[in-house]
């Protein structure tokens, strides 16, 4: 596979080829001390964001995976609007992470395990779906979601 400036190309894959990339995205973020958060952001076959839980180390409560990813996908595209791009997340996005989403005008998400305590696209809200906003963004669950919920799970239990 070729790159194009510090990002993947090639041929359009499966949705597990692009959850593996955001799982090593999880797996940098846990090295570092962060919850094992990881995303990317992808256009036409091509990894145009990466992101892995930035919280502690940058002190910044809005520096989630998927801000991360979706910020580097809007400079990658020099618009804040990511039409046509679908976004890969390891757990399902909270309430903040889904505001952006739906900001952003991300086409899909594709997301492995719920998080019931926080997760607002399909365990306490559904806010990608609601028909009151203004954008609605096609959801997926459930991809690699054991090798998702496996690392976080090792994470709060190492913690404890």
């Amino acid at each position: 596979m070729g790159t194009i400036g510090d990002y993947e190309a090639g041929p359009p894959q499966r949705p597990a080829s692009f959850m593996r990339v955001a799982l090593q995205e999880a797996e940098r973020a846990l090295g570092q001390g962060e919850v094992p958060i990881g995303a990317v952001a992808v256009m036409e076959g091509r990894i145009i964001g990466r992101g892995a839980n930035r919280v502690i180390g940058d002190a910044d409560p809005t520096a989630h995976a998927e801000i991360v990813a979706l910020r580097q996908a809007a400079q990658k595209l020099g618009n804040y609007r990511l039409t046509g791009v679908d976004l890969y997340v390891t757990v399902e996005p909270c309430a903040m992470c889904a505001g952006a989403i739906i900001q952003a005008r991300v086409d899909r998400l594709f997301y492995g395990a719920p998080d019931p305590k926080a997760g607002a696209v399909d365990s306490l809200h559904k806010l990608l779906g609601d028909d009151r906003l203004n954008h609605r963004v096609e959801v997926t669950a459930g991809i690699l979601e054991e090798e998702s919920r496996t690392l976080i799970a090792r994470f709060f239990r190492e913690k404890r």
